[in-house]
């Protein structure tokens, strides 16, 4: 396999990147939806401004890697390596992705939108969704320990479906808790 060294790829699709380990590599404006990205490997990478919607990852790894301002659609995180994976996500619109039964503590989600994304049995303890849109998200059996949610939206999660120790919710948002119950709040 192809080992690239602190590369720049721009403007680029799928054909053009090679199957291969990517090791502190940015990608800047590439187009890989609904390509197969399986068995690829990328360490301490930046994808910015990037469409990979949709794309195959299947055993790809994923270490230490940021998405800054990337179209995530309808990805299923759950069907990559998962040994020390871990992101970033900044700005992504990310809506139908699926994280079922992921192990990926202390994620950062910032500014994200969510909608209907897949949490399913995920363990998200000590991960922060900061001003991310969480609206129709599935959050069940998913581990939520110190997870921060004080300045996400439009989130519904059970309290009794899902593990919330020290959890982080905002005044404001406590009615994500609540909906369950069938009550009304004035």
């Amino acid at each position: 396999m192809d080992y690239f060294f602190e590369q720049k790829f721009t403007k680029l699709n799928i054909n053009k990147v090679p199957k291969a380990d990517y090791d502190n590599c940015v990608f800047t404006e590439c187009n890989f939806a609904n390509q197969d990205l399986s068995d690829y490997k990328f360490s301490d990478c930046d994808f910015k401004d990037c469409d990979l919607s949709n794309v195959k990852i299947s055993q790809t790894a994923f270490r230490n890697v940021v998405f800054r301002n990337c179209k995530l659609i309808g990805i299923n995180f759950e069907d990559a390596h998962q040994f020390n994976i871990s992101f970033r996500f900044e700005d992504c619109l990310m809506n139908h992705s699926s994280f079922y039964q992921l192990d990926i503590r202390k994620t950062v989600f910032k500014n994200c939108i969510l909608n209907e994304a897949d949490f399913t049995e995920a363990n998200l303890s000590n991960s922060v969704f900061t001003d991310s849109n969480l609206s129709n998200a599935v959050f069940d059996r998913t581990i939520l320990d110190n997870t921060d949610f004080r300045n996400a939206i439009d989130f519904s999660i059970d309290p009794n479906q899902n593990q919330l120790k020290k959890t982080k919710f905002s005044q404001g948002n406590l009615s994500g808790l609540l909906d369950r119950l069938n009550i009304i709040i004035e």
